[in-house]
């Protein structure tokens, strides 16, 4: 009887670790990032730094993490938003603080509109989200620093390519 519980605990032990499959490593990547090159309004295939650059996501208190904060900068990689159709952001040309901590360089507000798109990749990396009809709205104010926007390509699955011009 006591070789029989052996065997059987032996059997059992042998299913469980069979039935199991091992953790796949999420190598595919994840969400990817929206490209963003700024250019010279005055010859538009220049690119053009923006001096001491701050991007905020709109209701925000934080900068942007995929961003050096208050670099000269011509090209940025930003997130969009997974859950909702669109993302709002604050860029900001010649960001500084006064002495109260307030803002003062020159906000422009930019909305990005977009479809999202479910890819499951693995049982690992789970599902990604692509973006398509990619659309961008510039709020117009009495200063505004970005001069023109350009959408480059439409659709993001990747962040290898520009999909945004942005002119100043």
């Amino acid at each position: 009887m006591k070789i029989f519980r052996i065997a059987f605990f032996t059997l059992l032990c042998f299913i469980a670790f069979a039935s199991c499959e091992k953790d796949d490593i999420c190598v595919e990547g994840d969400t990817p990032l929206m490209v963003i090159e700024f250019f010279n309004i005055d010859d538009t295939t220049a690119l053009k730094n923006v001096t001491a650059l701050r991007v905020v996501g709109q209701g925000q208190t934080v900068t942007v993490n995929t961003v050096a904060d208050r670099s000269n900068l011509n090209t940025i990689t930003i997130p969009l938003k997974t859950a909702e159709d669109t993302t709002n952001f604050l860029l900001i040309s010649n960001s500084a603080s006064d002495d109260n901590g307030a803002e003062t360089g020159n906000i422009d507000t930019v909305n990005f509109s977009y479809s999202r798109l479910e890819d499951f990749k693995s049982r690992a990396c789970g599902f990604v989200i692509n973006y398509d009809n990619l659309d961008a709205n510039l709020t117009t104010d009495t200063d505004n620093w970005i001069q023109g926007i350009e959408i480059t390509q439409t659709q993001i699955i990747n962040a290898d390519s520009t999909h945004v011009k942005i002119f100043h």
